[in-house]
């Protein structure tokens, strides 16, 4: 007998295969099941999703037929399979693009019997997830957010100051749904890698008494043998707790009951590639797709009982919340617990850092570090303290220059300029990765000096060393011994284990000043760092993208976040920021630490300009080797909707095509179309319905050399 099933497999929203094929099987297999099928010459990956009562409009003849299923591999839940549906839906993809993405690499490669061998492997047994050994003492501020927590139903929002103690709360809410249900799953998410270790760390230590066996990660720094090990515990239901970045938002948890994302704010919570979906977002929709009645609904017979619903939160923490949370929080929809005090004798001793601000217009010509600031980082280090100078471009300088004839280190292949790199002496482009020598001379005029313009993390680690550790009177630490300066950045912790090992110098206190990007701001617990300088924040004050003063404040508050946590030092915190506009009204509310200030006049702004969280919008991108092709797909495919009078056309604004801001990478010109709405329903029936014009326009002849192109809905960046 022949059985007809609908199965997805992988393909690109621009390939116009964009929902599910059909093929051929000599077995009745269950939606959810994994399976190997036959598309073009190659054998894939598919999920079938959903049985057929016939082949439809293809004919019998030309039905290709199931290779084989991954036997022992149980059936992805209904719950997945809706979530997944969603994502492509909401966000403009395939739906094969997206399931298939949501699986671990390996997982495509194994057959059936190597599949069966690892899922042979002894498992761990399941023990009590409470133990009060290991518990420390709540503040008052934790008791009650978790206690109204548990009373409540709706999506939760943790606002929490830097040092309040969050960590803890996620980690007496995961103990109690894993308490309450021996077989219930609780997903954690961080927005980088680099902070998964710590915070699994935390929880290893609390749940030591369940096995590692029960506490994986899920992150794109695994390896594909430990990625998949992970997907298959938390599959099989037997990790109990899983941490991970925002992929781990499509894990495979068929009992989930908690889910936590912590700084919820973070941008790389974003998908920026191929599905550019929200973690996010997608966290607040699938608890309400676990909780809902009917979630494996379309996994049980007619005869048998359906399943009894359990309830499954989210509880989203930040010290600084995006505003679409803030705002949600405002209206009702997501509940607000709120924690203002630190953790500890910080909090008997003034709370937060105190915010200096050093007005550079009065500061010597073209300084870096300011005196007063100088001054302020010796006199740590004398008294056996840590600072951290945080400058958010990594490299020496961001562009090497000649004075004679305005020659410039540009990248041949972008619009964007090649950075110099001293350690190694290259000129590296961080967008195509193009890396060359740096030249004995200008490559125009002759000209041998050649010099570096602007500053990076590395020339301001270098430039440090110079003002504390140079000069006739260096400035030493209190034992005399030589100062210590260390840097974190993207080019520093290259290697495996290389951020884990700078990190632990850090804590053990064998690093009196500390450099770094964004990277080293957000999430880490110093203990011994009282002092924190921003060095030039500006550029995103007058910034066109209308998300920048967001993202500086949360930046800025979550660098302040890491001085002055250890109670001791608490009253002597330091948060200096230098600026050319201290009188700006960002910088106003973050003397004050006062965040609920900042977002109501954020919102007032953005509700008087329609834009997030009161309008909504999507970005069309398309790449070719012209900016004639890019922008004219673009502008041709909005002026057929246009005539073509698509669904909700009239309540939806597409703007001329522009340029991106850096319009050629790597030899490929690129452009961007905003499309606004006041409304999300209309906004997204005219994209579903503008997919098949999109798809037309590009097969007109003078778009025939245009790369690709994609949507990207809620934009990060415009």
């Amino acid at each position: 007998m022949t059985y007809w099933l609908s199965i997805v497999v992988a393909t690109p929203a621009h390939s116009r295969v964009a929902g599910a094929l059909t093929y051929a099987s000599e077995w009745p297999l269950p939606p959810g099941s994994l399976v190997r099928v036959p598309l073009g010459k190659r054998e894939i990956l598919g999920v079938v999703w959903a049985a057929l009562p016939d082949s439809g409009d293809l004919p019998t003849a030309q039905a290709k037929a199931v290779l084989g299923a991954l036997d022992g591999l149980a059936p992805l839940s209904a719950t997945w399979r809706r979530l997944v549906g969603f994502t492509a839906s909401y966000y403009q993809r395939s739906i094969g693009e997206v399931a298939l993405a949501a699986l671990p690499p390996q997982l495509r490669e194994l057959s059936s019997v190597q599949l069966t061998r690892r899922l042979k492997r002894p498992r761990a047994a399941v023990e009590d997830a409470l133990d009060a050994t290991n518990l420390i003492a709540l503040s008052a501020e934790q008791e009650r957010a978790i206690a109204e927590f548990d009373a409540d139903t709706r999506p939760a929002l943790l606002f929490g100051a830097t040092g309040s103690g969050k960590t803890e709360v996620y980690l007496r809410a995961a103990a109690r749904v894993l308490a309450d249900d021996p077989s219930a799953q609780v997903l954690v998410m961080v927005p980088e890698i680099n902070l998964t270790p710590q915070l699994q760390s935390r929880f290893e230590e609390r749940f030591a008494h369940l096995g590692k066996a029960q506490v994986v990660a899920l992150h794109s720094g695994l390896t594909p043998a430990q990625r998949l090990k992970s997907w298959l515990a938390a599959h099989a239901g037997q990790a109990r707790l899983v941490l991970g970045t925002r992929m781990a938002i499509f894990a495979s948890l068929p009992n989930l009951r908690l889910i936590v994302v912590d700084e919820e704010h973070d941008p790389s919570y974003k998908q920026q590639e191929g599905a550019r979906y929200s973690a996010r977002d997608l966290a607040v929709y699938r608890a309400m797709l676990e909780s809902s009645p009917d979630k494996n609904a379309g996994d049980t017979p007619a005869s048998e009982e359906k399943p009894v619903a359990k309830t499954c939160r989210v509880l989203l923490g930040s010290a600084t919340p995006s505003l679409e949370s803030w705002q949600a929080t405002e209206t009702g929809r997501y509940q607000r617990l709120t924690m203002n005090d630190r953790i500890g004798g910080a909090a008997q001793h003034g709370q937060l850092p105190t915010v200096r601000l050093v007005d550079m217009n009065h500061q010597p010509k073209h300084c870096t570090i300011a005196p007063p600031l100088l001054e302020a980082i010796a006199q740590r280090i004398a008294r056996g303290e840590q600072s951290l100078i945080f400058l958010n471009r990594r490299g020496y300088a961001p562009v090497l220059a000649c004075h004679d004839c305005g020659w410039k280190s540009e990248c041949p292949h972008c619009s964007a300029f090649r950075v110099f790199h001293k350690i190694d002496r290259t000129l590296r482009c961080h967008h195509c990765g193009f890396t060359e020598r740096v030249p004995r001379a200008c490559p125009s005029c002759g000209n041998i000096d050649i010099a570096p313009l602007g500053k990076g993390t590395e020339r301001l680690e270098e430039h440090i060393a110079e003002l504390l550790a140079g000069g006739d009177h260096p400035v030493t630490r209190p034992d005399g011994s030589p100062l210590r300066i260390a840097r974190i950045d993207a080019d520093t912790t290259r290697l495996k284990g290389a951020l884990e090992s700078q990190l632990a110098s850090v804590h053990a206190g064998e690093v009196d000043v500390l450099v770094g990007t964004q990277m080293i701001a957000k999430g880490h617990d110093f203990r011994h760092i009282t002092l924190v300088a921003a060095i030039n924040p500006d550029g995103a004050l007058f910034s066109s993208d209308f998300r920048a003063p967001e993202r500086l404040f949360g930046l800025l508050m979550q660098a302040a976040g890491r001085a002055g946590r250890d109670a001791e030092r608490g009253a002597a915190s330091e948060m200096w920021v230098q600026t050319f506009h201290p009188e700006h009204p960002l910088f106003g509310a973050l003397k004050k630490h006062d965040y609920p200030a900042f977002a109501a006049q954020e919102l007032k702004e953005r509700e008087a300009a329609g834009m997030s969280p009161f309008g909504f919008s999507a970005l069309v991108r398309a790449e070719a080797r012209t900016q004639d092709v890019a922008q004219g797909f673009l502008n041709a495919a909005a002026e057929a909707a246009q005539l073509q009078a698509l669904p909700q056309h009239d309540q939806v604004t597409p703007y001329p095509a522009v340029p991106m801001t850096i319009q050629r990478v790597a030899n490929v010109e690129r452009a961007q179309m905003l499309v606004e709405s006041s409304s999300r329903a209309a906004l997204q029936r005219f994209l579903a319905a503008w997919q098949p014009v999109l798809h037309e326009t590009r097969q007109q002849a003078e778009f025939k050399s245009l790369i690709r192109w994609a949507i990207d809905v809620d934009p990060l960046a415009i």
